[in-house]
């Protein structure tokens, strides 16, 4: 995608244009209207530029944050108001819960633009038709961040025009939920399998069929969802990269298992990943999550035989090491100390440019892509759908077990005989801990009902010392409130339970 930063200025004024039609009414040689500017195709991929570019807040705010509402991790202050979300001291005034109502229409006004003038532009067909589907699963993956958290939201897809939107009212959430659907259903036949070159990272066929696997997974449409994995798996164009410690790598950010995931590149579209996590211990992992990892032989640290705990992190589940840093262990070239992950005893591996045996200096800047769905998640969505619609049969097993099994994991096979209770338990540890501080488990307690109990109480440090409380109100938390702001322009907007 080197050739997006290309189109990144002149997609800046097709992006202006699509919010401010009281600036249409000029023509000069050296600015832009909506009929001078939709003509070429380099308008057109100017416009589909800005679409992505809408993405960026997912390459940072919206990704780590999510982890740390829940006891798998916490920040090291209150930046964003992600601390008080999980204190459960949240309010319609709290810096992320703007933030993603606003990145998210930002997002769907772009690409709702997009659509609505890319027929005007003198160009090849089957690119049109491509761009089309590209913007489509885009404006679907909006709006699945909305519902997610909010609910019901107003559901528009043309383009922005505040006399006819300014007030609308909310849509059901099934209502937003099928748009979704019928855009990623249109979507996934326009797209290609694959890219090269420049264009490599763009949306393909696969990550439309994987964010409809996960529409569908979220909403407990169970056998659409199975069907839907399985015919991403079927495809054969997605593997599991054989290292899990750098799949999450610089140099492996193309590699086979990479479904959909926002570009980085230096200087202009970089990530302060290196300098976040290793620097500011943010994300911090909790012992809550840790004390999850299994043993070796597949057996929890209560129930194995291989558990010490004078070393209790030996013999442990690769990826604890390849995730987590942890006091007395190898990394950047030296032994973590207390000083060097202060707020949890626990430090983040994932995403990170140090290695355990080579010391580098810090890295203040990166170009690591935030993988935002990969193979791993599509093996273990079709797991959990097929379980819940069909119970454990040798498919599910084997869907996991392919996770359990990757090379340089190598983690025993499940149990067999397992029931669907005990297969629906195995699914979501294996979620948890294979897609750990990938932003995804907060999602998952939220749709599981499981978080009235796993966001309510103490977590605790390395040492086992409390040291934050988590607090979760069953009758309100499972949708955040509508930003204040929002509620005041528009009296429309209904707010939601309890949050008044």
């Amino acid at each position: 995608m080197k050739q997006i930063i290309k189109y990144h200025l002149i997609a800046a004024l097709c992006l202006m244009l699509a919010g401010c039609e009281n600036l249409l009414d000029v023509d000069p040689a050296a600015k832009y209207s909506t009929d001078t500017f939709w003509r070429t195709e380099e308008h057109a991929k100017a416009g589909l530029t800005g679409c992505y570019n809408a993405l960026l807040p997912w390459r940072d705010v919206h990704f780590f944050e999510f982890d740390m509402i829940t006891s798998n991790a916490m920040p090291y202050n209150e930046s964003n108001g992600t601390q008080a979300i999980g204190k459960g001291e949240h309010l319609s005034i709290t810096p992320l819960v703007a933030t993603l109502w606003t990145n998210c229409y930002t997002g769907i006004g772009r690409t709702n633009a997009f659509l609505d003038n890319i027929a005007k532009v003198s160009m090849d067909e089957n690119l049109r038709s491509r761009m089309i589907g590209e913007a489509k699963f885009l404006r679907a993956f909006f709006y699945l961040n909305l519902v997610d958290k909010f609910g019901g939201v107003p559901l528009i897809t043309e383009m922005p025009n505040a006399e006819k939107q300014a007030m609308l009212p909310r849509d059901s959430k099934e209502a937003v939920v099928e748009q979704i659907l019928k855009d990623l259903s249109e979507a996934a036949p326009a797209l290609p399998t694959s890219y090269s070159g420049t264009d490599e990272g763009r949306i393909t066929q696969g990550a439309a069929l994987a964010l409809k696997a996960r529409t569908l997974l979220y909403n407990e449409k169970w056998t659409e969802a199975a069907e839907v994995a399985k015919a991403v798996m079927e495809a054969g164009t997605y593997s599991l990269f054989n290292n899990y410690r750098y799949f999450f790598s610089e140099a492996n950010k193309h590699n086979a298992e990479v479904i959909f995931n926002v570009e980085s590149s230096l200087p202009d579209f970089q990530t302060t990943h290196d300098q976040s996590i290793f620097r500011l211990n943010r994300p911090a992992p909790l012992k809550e999550l840790v004390d999850l990892y299994q043993m070796k032989d597949g057996l929890s640290i209560r129930e194995s035989p291989l558990y010490d705990p004078e070393q209790p992190y030996e013999n442990r589940d690769p990826r604890l090491h390849y995730s987590i840093t942890v006091i007395g262990y190898p990394y950047n070239g030296k032994p973590i100390a207390k000083q060097d992950v202060m707020t949890t005893g626990f430090g983040m591996k994932k995403y990170t440019s140090y290695t355990d045996n080579q010391t580098i200096a810090l890295v203040e800047r990166s170009a690591f892509n935030s993988i935002l769905i990969r193979y791993a998640e599509v093996l273990l969505t079709y797991a959990e759908a097929q379980n819940e619609s069909h119970g454990p049969d040798n498919s599910v097993y084997d869907a996991v077990n392919r996770v359990r099994r990757r090379e340089s994991v190598e983690m025993p096979d499940l149990p067999t005989g397992l029931t669907k209770e005990q297969m629906r338990q195995a699914i979501r540890l294996e979620r948890r801990i294979e897609l750990a501080l990938e932003g995804l488990y907060y999602s998952d307690i939220l749709r599981w009902k499981t978080a009235e109990t796993e966001n309510n109480g103490t977590m605790h440090d390395a040492d086992g010392i409390e040291i934050v409380q988590r607090k979760f109100r069953t009758d309100r938390d499972y949708l955040w409130p509508i930003p204040y702001d929002q509620t005041v322009l528009n009296p429309n907007l209904t707010q939601n339970p309890n949050w008044d």
